[in-house]
């Protein structure tokens, strides 16, 4: 939530091990772009002062790390831009001032990689005690003056007092996959004011050993599914019809609002599958959103599925209880449909089937097709649709506003959430993975990094 902050006051820390030397390694998957959000602040008292120091994502996507004592005693901002929603970044800030070569007092790695390029590149001199591991006032998730939130989530936050350690000490690459993972239980020394947070899920007691807890300064911490090792689907602010337009995104971006637009404009989710069997879920707060899928290559533009849709896209759109469904499929539009509408705050399940080329839907838990047969996706019976491509097309979690509507949906792809509001009472899901208010049918998983390696 992006009124979240996390705090440690100044009393509460020890004397610095060691100030010339300290570690930072993080792990953040973004949910706001084009917006300044800090990740962390160190500073001379909760309101700022005239020291301080910083972790910042700045308004052009870019990154900022400083350390500031009455003027900046280094300060780095990187040429690179971080606008991948979909993922989450490894980040490791390493400082030894007590280096002979300027260029290798301070160290930012991304994803295992140093970073070499910045629009800002200001050394350290050589033996500086840093104010950033002065044992000052820290806040994880805002800076001093009370913006700036951070509006994501972030996992794996380790500080390290007095060692400087490379990326390798806090990740590594995965052997099967090449792609860089996160060490859960990294083998380092974290020093008097050292702290390891936020390891499993929203905990904020200090796993390092040294005790250096802290507390819950403001918002909600939510317990999420979504980590280092399993990042589940997300709606993609990136990916719409419509670039002008927001689409009101919160809650990591699983809550759809209405951006009060008189075009029918929409956006994909982050991940797709061309094989496999995925479910997730939709609160659809109110019926005049499309909910559904779509080709990973189709063009987004207004009107996608209005009047005669285009193809390439499958879904459902209700008027309400009594009214029909309006479904699109493949570029055919019926509003003719046997099935009725579903009423506001209905929870639509979605079950793709990829490996048959098969789409169900489900209200409330009871599974139907369009002429009001029940549907069972375990046993491929009475599928909503059966037009999906099989022949490796890449098909995504897809929705549309409506003009004709005053759209708002909250999407669960495994987190176990709707908004802010965890799921009622859990339903079965043979996979292990991911958390939903109703049964996951059997053969079907969370489409997520872990769902789609399964």
């Amino acid at each position: 939530m992006a009124s979240t902050y996390l705090t440690r006051t100044e009393a509460n820390f020890g004397t610095a091990t060691n100030r010339k030397k300290c570690t930072i390694s993080f792990w953040l998957k973004k949910s706001l772009l084009t917006s300044q959000q800090a990740v962390m602040g160190v500073e001379t008292t909760p309101a700022g002062g005239s020291n301080e120091a910083r972790i910042v994502l700045k308004s052009d996507d870019t990154f900022e790390f400083y350390d500031y004592q009455s003027g900046y005693t280094f300060r780095y901002k990187t040429n690179r831009l971080l606008r991948d929603t979909s993922a989450y970044y490894h980040i490791v800030l390493t400082v030894d001032t007590t280096q002979s070569t300027t260029s290798d007092r301070v160290k930012i790695y991304i994803n295992g990689v140093q970073e070499t390029s910045f629009s800002i590149g200001t050394h350290p001199n050589q033996n500086l005690d840093t104010f950033l591991n002065s044992g000052a006032y820290v806040q994880i998730g805002r800076q001093s003056t009370g913006n700036s939130y951070f509006d994501g989530l972030i996992s794996h936050f380790h500080f390290i007092d007095g060692t400087a350690y490379d990326a390798s000490a806090f990740g590594e690459t995965d052997t099967t996959t090449g792609e860089w993972k996160a060490k859960t239980s990294p083998s380092v020394n974290y020093g008097t004011n050292g702290f390891f947070i936020l390891k499993d899920g929203n905990g904020i007691t200090d796993q390092s050993g040294e005790g250096n807890d802290f507390t819950l300064g403001g918002g909600t911490l939510t317990d999420l599914k979504d980590n280092p090792d399993n990042t589940f689907a997300t709606l993609n602010p990136l990916d719409k019809g419509l670039t002008s337009t927001s689409f009101n995104l919160s809650n990591g971006n699983l809550t759809m609002g209405n951006a009060a637009n008189t075009n029918d404009y929409g956006l994909r989710g982050t991940l797709g599958a061309s094989s496999g069997k995925y479910y997730w879920e939709i609160k659809a707060v109110n019926g005049g959103e499309v909910l559904g899928i779509t080709k990973s290559d189709t063009t987004l533009t207004i009107n996608n599925m209005s009047g005669s849709p285009d193809a390439g896209f499958w879904g459902w759109q209700s008027n309400g209880t009594g009214a029909s469904i309006n479904s699109y499929n493949n570029g055919t539009f019926s509003n003719s449909n046997a099935l009725q509408g579903y009423a506001s705050n209905s929870i639509i399940g979605v079950a793709l089937d990829m490996d048959n080329g098969k789409l169900y839907m489900s209200i409330d838990g009871v599974w139907k097709d369009a002429d009001n047969n029940t549907s069972d996706p375990a046993n491929q019976t009475n599928p909503f649709y059966t037009t999906i491509p099989t022949d490796g097309t890449f098909i995504m979690p897809y929705t549309e506003h409506r003009s004709s509507g005053d759209p708002a949906s909250h999407w669960n792809f495994g987190n176990g959430y709707f908004g802010t509001t965890a799921v009622s009472s859990a339903g079965t899901n043979a996979s292990d993975n991911g958390i939903f208010e109703y049964d996951v049918p059997t053969g079907y998983t969370a489409l997520s990094t872990k769902g789609l390696n399964l």
